[in-house]
């Protein structure tokens, strides 16, 4: 950092900063739910499974349907999708041999609301 950058950094008087906190801060709870959520979709691959998925008609999508537009092998999908789970972004459910995902509509909602219109 140069010298006219801390300058500008610094406050000029004790009570500049009197604008406060204008929503409740997130507990540490939140804090660790929304992280995990952002690093579940912080990969290319996860946002385009939430993509496709979310674009489907019907709202879900078998990993069978995933894999080729990826480009990616099934058990790599699959991974990539556990993760979208396990971070509580998508639902599964098993149908015969394969797994079925769909989105859970607050939790995108929520990862949504972060991104500035």
């Amino acid at each position: 950092m140069h010298q006219d950058e801390i300058t500008l950094a610094r406050r000029t008087e004790p009570d500049d900063c009197q604008a406060g906190v204008a929503a409740e801060p997130l507990s540490r709870a939140q804090a660790e739910q929304l992280a995990g959520a952002l690093k579940a979709v912080a990969d290319p691959t996860r946002l385009q499974l939430i993509s496709m998925i979310s674009a489907s008609d019907a709202g879900e999508a078998c990993v069978c349907d995933l894999t080729e537009p990826l480009g990616l092998s099934q058990p790599t999908v699959s991974h990539h999708l556990k993760i979208l789970v396990d971070a509580g972004l998508l639902t599964r459910e098993k149908r015969g041999k394969w797994a079925w995902y769909a989105i859970i509509p607050q939790r995108l909602h929520a990862l949504r609301s972060l991104i500035p219109q």
